[in-house]
């Protein structure tokens, strides 16, 4: 598979002063209840048997190792799920959630713990446009979104006209469902970060691939109720796990030997 270049910017640089980390805290085996989507390969998804699995699912079960906790799952679409950790009804939340200024005066922030440029996703065959611009300029073509995400509004403010209400944006519940309705020829274009967008062409078998130049970059975090004290201790297992080469571990597992759909 040919990731190594979509690899290199996945991890993000923290500087290159590794000290030793200092002791990480015990928290005696607290039970926290993290939320997720499950549609997000190949940070987070169902397999074949239905099992979840994915990088995220890796990374804190790892970080809850090190810090004794112990963790169960909660399943929630994309548009609730940061209001409800925002009121409190999980303790934290992942799905590849990018973060920015709008969504830390809802919940707090864990530091990023991966970096992914956004990418065009479009089926293999497509030869009507090039890149952003191309696409702009024809108004036959459609665009997948989710309400509310980085991809919707780069969309809009990137791609299309800058009106939120464009007619070319077909909304759609799920990641997963807008990919599904580009290989159907529903739509033409999803707008993804590199880290879902390799993943669904590296499974693809060629009926999928990515087009023109990036569009911009964003990192990830998880998420926590506002003044949550679990996000200092999340941070210290994050900076540990890329000092000690946990994280580049799991990004070689699913971002270059994990073949999507096995």
């Amino acid at each position: 598979m040919k990731l190594t270049a979509a690899f290199a910017g996945l991890v993000l640089a923290l500087g290159a002063n590794f000290a030793a980390a200092e002791a990480l805290p015990d928290l005696a085996g607290r039970e926290v209840v993290v939320v997720t989507e499950n549609a997000y390969p190949p940070l987070q998804f169902l397999d074949a048997q239905g099992a979840a699995i994915g990088w995220e699912y890796d990374a804190v079960a790892e970080m809850a190792k090190r810090l004794n906790l112990k963790v169960s799952y909660a399943n929630s679409s994309w548009d609730a799920m940061i209001p409800a950790v925002s009121g409190g009804e999980y303790d934290m939340g992942m799905t590849g959630i990018t973060i920015r200024d709008d969504r830390k005066e809802q919940v707090d922030f864990s530091d990023p713990y991966m970096r992914s440029e956004m990418v065009m996703l479009v089926r293999g065959d497509e030869a009507r446009f090039t890149d952003a611009k191309s696409f702009g300029a024809n108004p036959e073509l459609l665009m997948a979104a989710q309400p509310g995400t980085t991809p919707f509004y780069v969309g809009v403010y990137e791609v299309l006209d800058g009106n939120e209400a464009n007619p070319r944006i077909k909304m759609f519940e799920t990641f997963g469902a807008g990919v599904e309705a580009l290989r159907a020829g529903d739509v033409d274009l999803v707008l993804t970060d590199g880290t879902a967008g390799n993943g669904y062409v590296a499974s693809s078998e060629g009926k999928l691939k990515i087009v023109g130049d990036k569009l911009g970059a964003e990192d990830f975090g998880f998420i926590f109720p506002k003044g949550s004290d679990l996000v200092a201790p999340v941070n210290a297992a994050i900076a540990e796990m890329k000092a000690d080469g946990t994280l580049d571990k799991l990004n070689t597992k699913w971002f270059l030997d994990y073949k999507m759909g096995q």
